[in-house]
């Protein structure tokens, strides 16, 4: 499609490929917007359905987390939308393709190599996808709560955001753990911040504190970006587990500026370029706000 698109609402997901282009998801228009570095903005796809999260990989190839209809599809950096995985049906199957099962996908994202992961929310389990479509569990019992340990014995309570560092590491916000989780290359899960309480406070691992994290995204650096939903603010976690504040007042509202006095309204979906821009659907706020190296929080045209 090639509507032009004036302005967004309600978005829930944002993502940013090589070349600087944006891709956001539209929680009320059930589209994909695109955006260029020129300024142009156009409907990628009409998904018909809620979209939970957008990743991008080396290619430049989308992929989409479409929660209602419990599948992960593929756009191609030719335009061409297809279902990777997922056969439409809500419950929980490993397999190919068309066999596979999920239950409100919610986060995507994807590695070097060209493995997906997704946080299959409902079924409280981390899936991986390898390129040829192969489903498989990385992590999670099924059961909701709260274990870390090995793969098969883990707990998660709806899992909303996942990414995916230099090293193979996942990243995981479980969001109703108020915990971002990390996931070893070999299936070990443990705790990488948050005290599972409720709250708001920064610091070392299981010090700091988050409310319902939404979103998360890893920088080249291995620095991870989380948007922390119901504190409206955006945090930042570096590899050795430090967690500070990186923009956001803790007010609901709608302020560009400076870190410490720009605000938010219920941020969801998270990004970052190869420059260090953080982009943020700022959801409530119906933008896409974008947290500049230096620190100061802009409104992105969308």
């Amino acid at each position: 499609m090639n509507k032009e698109v004036k302005k967004i609402k309600y978005p829930g997901a944002v993502a940013v490929d090589s070349t600087g282009t944006l891709y956001t998801a539209s929680l009320l228009e059930t589209c994909i917007f695109k955006r260029t570095l020129t300024g142009e903005m156009k409907i990628l796809a009409d998904t018909e359905f809620y979209v939970g999260s957008l990743a991008v990989d080396s290619k430049d190839n989308v992929y989409v987390a479409v929660s209602s209809n419990n599948q992960i599809r593929k756009i191609t950096s030719s335009g061409i939308i297809n279902v990777f995985v997922g056969d439409g049906e809500p419950g929980f199957k490993d397999g190919t393709a068309s066999v596979a099962q999920f239950n409100y996908p919610c986060g995507v994202a994807v590695d070097s190599s060209g493995n997906v992961y997704v946080a299959d929310s409902y079924n409280e389990r981390i899936r991986k996808i390898t390129p040829a479509g192969v489903v498989s569990t990385l992590a999670g019992s099924g059961e909701e709560g709260f274990i870390d340990g090995s793969s098969s014995t883990a707990q998660f309570n709806t899992p909303c955001g996942v990414a995916v560092d230099s090293s193979g590491n996942v990243y995981v916000a479980d969001s109703a753990n108020h915990r971002i989780r990390k996931i070893t290359p070999s299936g070990i899960v443990n705790t990488f911040a948050g005290s599972g309480k409720q709250g708001f406070k920064d610091g070392t691992g299981s010090t700091a504190q988050f409310n319902y994290p939404y979103g998360i995204a890893v920088n080249p650096k291995d620095n991870i970006y989380v948007a922390d939903t119901y504190n409206c603010r955006i945090r930042e976690i570096t590899p050795a587990g430090v967690v500070s504040t990186l923009a956001g007042s803790g007010e609901e509202g709608f302020i560009d500026g400076s870190s410490d006095v720009a605000q938010f309204d219920y941020p969801m979906g998270i990004s970052v370029d190869s420059k260090n821009n953080v982009y943020i659907a700022d959801h409530y706020n119906h933008r896409i706000r974008r947290i500049k190296p230096n620190g100061i929080v802009m409104t992105n045209v969308f």
